[in-house]
């Protein structure tokens, strides 16, 4: 049985890398949609015209790219073409996928039967999309400025309401500040253990107040470095928030 599996293995792995197109992003047409997305728990698909470029389609290539170590993730584009033999036309229909609305987005997860839409009213970035992919799936791929374990222990700290395990958590996050690598990590790690001794100080409404308050600042005049830095704020905030909203 063992040399069959593999064999099945290596077929599956050279089917898929035959779709591969630019910067990760894996091309699916009628024929192997089903086939090959059913195979993950979560499944990011575009439905856009055929060579897509611009600035929604580099956003959208950095999610391909972040997605390349995320085992229960696969992004995918669906090239639809309204002439010659209109290719994929059938499927963009079946999931009122309209071309004047393209590229639209949406998220297949396994065992829900609808797809999730990606809101048009928010921006589309990648962040945004890596917001989306979670938020709907619970697969984590990690926004600029997140870390893993921070994003983990950020979790578990909003939904805690015993303050004493709250205070457990922001030992573990403070140890892992300790053993951070980089100038970059660091710097992130900082954020997160600043967040938590706030929310300890003041309650949960910060994480409210404080999302508000960058995002204002984010609405005015700043340096393109302090808006990545503020950017980079918003997404851990938006981290503690939708665990608590989860599981509100």
């Amino acid at each position: 049985m063992k040399p069959y599996v593999h064999l099945t293995v290596v077929f599956s792995f050279i089917t898929i890398i035959n779709y591969v197109s630019a910067k990760g992003c894996v091309q699916l047409d009628s024929f192997s949609f089903d086939k090959v997305a059913s195979k993950f728990k979560a499944t990011l698909v575009k439905f856009d015209a055929a060579y897509p470029y611009g600035p929604k389609q580099e956003e959208y290539e950095k999610v391909c790219e972040a997605s390349s170590n995320v085992d229960d993730l696969l992004v995918v584009e669906v090239a639809v073409k309204d002439y010659g033999e209109k290719e994929n036309t059938d499927l963009a229909k079946k999931y009122g996928a309209e071309k004047d609305d393209y590229p639209v987005v949406k998220l297949f997860v396994q065992g829900k039967p609808e797809p999730s839409d990606f809101v048009k009213t928010e921006d589309f970035t990648a962040d945004n999309l890596k917001k989306f992919i979670r938020s709907k799936s619970g697969v984590y791929i990690g926004c600029t400025g997140c870390l893993k374990d921070f994003d983990e222990i950020a979790a578990k700290f909003s939904t805690e309401n015993n303050a004493e395990e709250k205070k457990k958590l922001l030992r573990r996050a403070e140890d892992l500040w300790d053993n951070a690598k980089g100038n970059q990590e660091q710097k992130y790690a900082e954020v997160y253990v600043k967040i938590m001794r706030k929310v300890i100080e003041k309650g949960d409404e910060f994480l409210n107040s404080e999302h508000a308050r960058v995002d204002n600042l984010l609405k005015g005049k700043v340096s393109k470095e302090k808006k990545e830095e503020l950017q980079h704020r918003l997404n851990i905030l938006q981290g503690f928030k939708t665990a608590l909203h989860d599981e509100l």
